[in-house]
């Protein structure tokens, strides 16, 4: 779960000093991140989306780091609802970069799929016991 957050956050954390230093974050032919990087979506109260991903990404590393070296299973079950929040978020952001900008960014893609795929390691981890 480490590995797939720190994952996580060297992608947020590059869309987020793209994003500050007001530059256009590489994203091939396609010009799909440019796309949701200047809509109106990319901001979340005031504060660029991947700044968010960032401050998500670490707390819930935090949390995994406290987990594995700890044993502590309430930091187990914190991650744990931090990325049930996290499913949701990037959930209802992919919804938007499909069927209201109209436009793939595919960072913002693989930042989704670290977040759930770390949901999924979570969950497993909390089967396990």
């Amino acid at each position: 779960m480490i590995a797939v957050t720190l994952a996580g956050l060297a992608v947020s954390g590059y869309l987020a000093l793209v994003r500050v230093l007001g530059g256009s974050a590489v994203c091939g032919p396609s010009r799909g991140c440019e796309t949701v990087a200047a809509s109106e979506y990319s901001m979340a109260l005031g504060v660029p989306v991947a700044v968010w991903g960032v401050l998500f990404s670490l707390a819930v590393l935090a949390c995994s780091v406290a987990w594995w070296r700890r044993a502590d299973r309430r930091a187990l079950l914190v991650a744990y609802g931090l990325l049930l929040l996290g499913t949701l978020a990037v959930a209802y952001f992919t919804y938007l970069e499909l069927f209201v900008i109209e436009a793939i960014c595919l960072w913002c893609v693989s930042y989704a799929v670290a977040v759930v795929v770390s949901l999924g390691v979570a969950g497993l981890a909390l089967l396990r016991g």
